[in-house]
């Protein structure tokens, strides 16, 4: 699995002008890929590391802050652009074994204690946020 993890100040879940998710203050947006090797094993360490990293403004994790996370399915973090100018995106999980795993990970950071905010996996979501920092990582189970 691989996620994008950013610092924000806020954020919000859209879909077709109406939100479905969000939070205020501090704490992080996690973008959420899965591949095909990918199991509930790379589930768990994804949101372990999601949960205790020190991302937050004084060397916090979002455990430490009891800060929200939003998490977001994003098949296109496995877009493979080596060839041409349009991305492949066979190395993205299909949607069978990618939801589950997505929700996989946000239901382990409700198990430590976090609040999710969720997207609804395959909608067409606007996602906003205030990325604070800016602090951006990527983490690859």
């Amino acid at each position: 699995m691989r996620a994008v993890v950013q610092r924000v100040l806020g954020a919000r879940c859209q879909i077709a002008g109406r939100q479905v998710s969000g939070f205020d203050g501090e704490g992080l947006v996690a973008l959420l890929g899965v591949t095909h090797a990918d199991g509930a094993e790379q589930a768990l360490k994804l949101a372990r590391k999601i949960a205790e990293l020190k991302l937050l403004r004084g060397e916090r994790s979002a455990l430490d802050a009891a800060a929200p996370v939003m998490a977001i399915s994003q098949f296109t973090l496995y877009a493979d652009t080596k060839k041409g100018r349009k991305p492949s995106w066979s190395k993205a999980a299909p949607g069978t074994q990618a939801e589950p795993l997505v929700e996989r990970v946000a239901l382990a950071l409700e198990e430590r204690g976090l609040v999710v905010a969720r997207g609804v996996f395959g909608a067409d979501m606007r996602i906003t946020f205030t990325n604070d920092g800016p602090v951006t990582i990527i983490i690859d189970t």
